[in-house]
This record gives structure tokens, C-alpha cells and sequence, in this order.
């Protein structure tokens, strides 16, 4: 499971702002004014070899009464409780306020992993205009700049060194021969139902079904010799909607679920049709390089009119998971369910699938030979050879000299041809290329 840390505070004091510099993205809205973060925002990061998941909280008064405050400080609280290590930011420029004070001691009084960080401390002198800090009673004041970079680094090693990291252990679970199956969809899709249909139908190894639907529940199963873990992951609504239902799920164990499976059955429900949501953790399946099938359930409560639609949104909105099986189907009237089997098994297969380096490169120069990439300028791409780089998502690395033009639709075109004999449903490919150095460039 991905490390998760929260980013907790009083308001603007830069928690967006270190939010986009951990992620490395701009998810995160950020401007010099406080209050404009309220709900929790969700994004993933790499330090080293080592992934995480940053969660950006709004301004946070732990003693709110009413009002939006309050409904911003159960989200923090939220945030805090789902996060392995939290991160206290303070400012470095104002100095120690009483909503610190307050701050801090609400953490300590929980006794979670927190680190105390200094933002916007440019230019500052650790030993001196830092010292105020300790008073807070959280050890260590760590100076870092989120505007500009500075501190970052050592920050994420002071935070992740704590909780002993393990490696990918993905692979490691599939080869003991336990597939873990995580049902991922919004609220009320059918995940649930789904799974105790599974489990009614086919004999029951172990059981052990926790009365909450906050934390992803998972359930030993066996199915003609195979044996699965079975994960009913949370549903994930849109983020507005998050704290509406804040004591029902937890968005953070729903996207480990989805992290640590090796596959995801997508739910989608008929009825509703192919939502922006629906995309959006599709989107975060393909992140993932997560094996996945895709499945609309409630298929006899639509008319055909909306069946028609709901195939059209599916080829139209999720055409990036044109390579899953898709499968129309009833949990609640146990119709269509055992193709569903076929295709998770189909679809694991593909994502740990062996690759011959000598079968990788036939299949690369055959292709070349049908189809040469386009020449951009003065060069044109050679492609030379290839061999597996990883699994699990499955990744092709192909080496040879410019290969920085070859473009998209010609990588798209190999993908084609490797899929094909390889007979990759169900997973997606990942294809890296890695351009031989020019022994001559230093030279004069």
C-alpha cells in the first residue's frame, strides 16, 4: 500500500503550493488569499523508488462551531485519520499564531506520525527566526520553500523514513498464487451485491465481512482452484460530494485497493450511464497500470433506447480502455456473471505475461519493415531491438538511434502489433524507447 500523507494547517500558509510540488502537477488552485481550499484533494507522488499519496486539506480550526469552517475541519479531521504521516504546515514569515497552537494540539492529543514544516522560509536562517517554533511541542522545525523548490527532498526522507517502506509487492502476491480482484465503481453501482453473489453461488473458503463500508473489505475466495482475494472497494463520489458522506467510505482505501490489485472489475451502472466519474477512475485504473474489466450492471432495469446510449458513452468516454472486455450484466438477478470469470482470468494472464526478447524484436523489425516510422528532418528513427522491461503492467523497451521523433500514432501502431501476438486483453502496454547514445558527441 501507498504511503499516505496529509498536508494540515492553518489557512494560506502554502499547503496547495507544497500540494503541486509533491505531486508535481498543478491539480491544486493557489492563490494569496485564505480559505480557497475546502474539500480534500487527492494526488500521488515518487520519492525515489517510493510512491505516496498527498492529500491538500483546507484552512483548518479544529474548534469550529458552524458554517463551512466546520465542514472544513471534518475534512481535515478525515484527512488526518486515513494518513499514515501528517505534515504541519506553518509560516515561517508570521511566525507562531494561536491557531497553531490549537493545530498542535489536536495532533499531539492523537498521537499520529507528524513532521513540522516551515514554508515560505527563503532566505531564512534555521537556528534563529525558527526557533519560535519549538514551542509548539512537535520536535523538529524543518524549513523548506514550497514556491521555490527548497527543502523538498529532505522533507519526503524525514517523512517516509518512519514507516519502513516495503517494495512493490504486486508480483510477489501473484506469485503465490492468490489474485487479488478489486469491484471499484461509484456508490450503489452493485459492488457489493456483485460480490455476495459470488460468494452465495460458489463455495465459501473464508469469510471475514466487517459491518463498515468505510475501509475496503477483502474476502478470501475460491473458484475452481484458483484463489482470489476479493476487495469491495468504497464507492468514490465526486469530489464536491465527498464530505456529504464522510463516515461512509474512505477515498484513500479505495485507491489502494485499486493500487495493490492486479485486477480491476470497473462497474458501471445502466441506468446512469458512463458519468464523469466513471472516467475519472478509469483514468486512475489505466494510472496505475492496473488489469481491468469493465462491466454495466443493472442491464435488465434500461429500456433499449438507453442501452444503445450507454454503449456509445462507453466506446465514446472510455475509449482509453478499448483494449478490457466489456460485459453486460445483473448482480441482483445473477445474470451474465460467468463470462465475467473468463475475462479476469484472461486479463491476468496478459498483465504477467513472459515476453521473449528474440519474439519481441522479430515482431519490431517485421513491423519496421511493413511500416517505417516518418522521418523527422534530417533523421529517421532506427529501430533496432527490443526485450521486456517490467510486468504487471506489461512494458516493451526498445532501443535504437533517434528515437525521440518516433510519434505517438506510430507507437500506437507497434502497440497494435504486439497485443496481437501476444493476445494482451485486458492490460494495458506500456512501451518505452531508449535512444543509444552518440559515442562522438564529446569528441572535438
Amino acid at each position: 500500500m501507498k504511503p499516505v500523507l496529509a498536508l494540515v494547517g492553518r489557512p494560506n500558509v502554502g499547503k496547495s503550493t507544497l500540494f503541486n510540488r509533491l505531486t508535481k502537477s498543478r491539480d491544486a488552485i493557489v492563490a494569496d488569499f485564505a480559505g480557497l481550499t475546502r474539500d480534500r484533494h487527492y494526488g500521488n507522488g515518487k520519492q525515489g523508488k517510493h510512491d505516496y499519496i498527498v492529500i491538500d486539506t483546507g484552512g483548518f480550526e479544529p474548534d469550529a462551531a458552524s458554517g463551512i469552517f466546520k465542514e472544513m475541519a471534518k475534512q481535515t479531521c478525515q484527512a488526518v485519520s486515513e494518513a499514515d504521516v501528517v505534515l504541519f504546515i506553518v509560516d515561517a514569515r508570521e511566525g507562531v499564531s494561536a491557531q497553531d497552537h490549537d493545530i498542535a494540539n489536536y495532533l499531539r492529543r492523537l498521537g499520529k506520525l507528524c513532521v513540522l514544516v516551515a514554508n515560505k522560509a527563503e532566505g531564512m536562517l534555521e537556528g534563529v527566526q525558527l526557533a519560535e517554533f519549538f514551542e509548539l511541542g512537535l520536535g523538529q522545525v524543518h524549513a523548506v520553500s514550497a514556491a521555490h523548490g527548497q527543502g523538498i527532498k529532505p522533507l519526503l526522507d524525514i517523512a517516509l523514513a518512519p514507516l519502513n517502506l516495503p517494495s512493490d509487492e504486486v508480483l510477489e502476491d501473484a506469485e503465490s498464487g492468490v489474485i487479488k480482484l478489486a469491484v471499484a465503481g461509484r456508490p450503489n453501482v452493485g459492488k457489493s451485491t456483485l460480490i455476495n453473489v459470488w460468494l452465495g453461488e460458489e463455495r465459501l473458503v473464508a469469510f471475514d465481512l466487517p459491518g463498515t463500508t468505510r475501509d475496503a473489505i477483502s474476502v478470501p475466495f475460491e473458484r475452481n482452484g484458483q484463489k482470489f482475494e476479493l476487495i469491495d472497494t468504497a464507492g468514490l463520489r465526486r469530489r464536491g460530494k465527498v464530505f456529504e458522506a464522510i463516515e461512509k467510505f474512505s477515498v484513500v482505501k479505495t485507491l489502494q485497493a485499486i493500487e495493490s490489485a492486479h485486477v480491476v472489475l470497473l462497474l458501471i451502472d445502466a441506468t446512469q450511464g458512463v458519468t464523469d466519474q466513471d472516467a475519472h477512475i478509469a483514468g486512475y485504473i489505466l494510472e496505475n497500470g492496473r488489469a481491468v474489466v469493465l462491466a454495466v450492471n443493472k442491464w435488465d432495469a434500461v429500456d433499449e433506447y438507453q442501452r444503445e446510449l450507454v454503449k456509445r458513452s462507453i466506446e465514446t468516454r472510455l475509449a482509453f480502455l478499448k483494449f478490457a472486455n466489456l460485459h453486460l450484466i445483473s448482480a441482483a438477478k445473477r445474470q451474465g456473471l460467468a463470462p465475467l470469470w473468463a475475462s479476469i482470468a484472461q486479463a491476468y494472464k496478459a498483465a504477467t505475461c513472459k515476453m521473449t526478447t528474440p519474439v519481441l524484436t522479430r515482431l519490431l523489425l517485421e513491423a519496421v519493415q511493413f511500416q517505417s516510422p516518418k522521418r523527422a528532418g534530417m533523421y529517421r528513427p532506427k529501430l533496432r531491438y527490443a526485450h521486456q522491461g517490467g510486468m504487471n503492467p506489461p512494458v516493451i523497451v526498445i532501443h535504437g538511434n533517434s528515437l525521440d521523433h518516433v510519434t505517438d500514432s506510430y507507437k500506437r501502431f507497434l502497440e497494435g502489433r504486439f497485443r496481437k501476438e501476444f493476445d494482451l486483453v485486458g492490460t494495458p502496454l506500456r512501451i518505452e524507447l531508449k535512444t543509444a547514445s552518440n559515442p562522438f558527441t564529446e569528441k572535438t
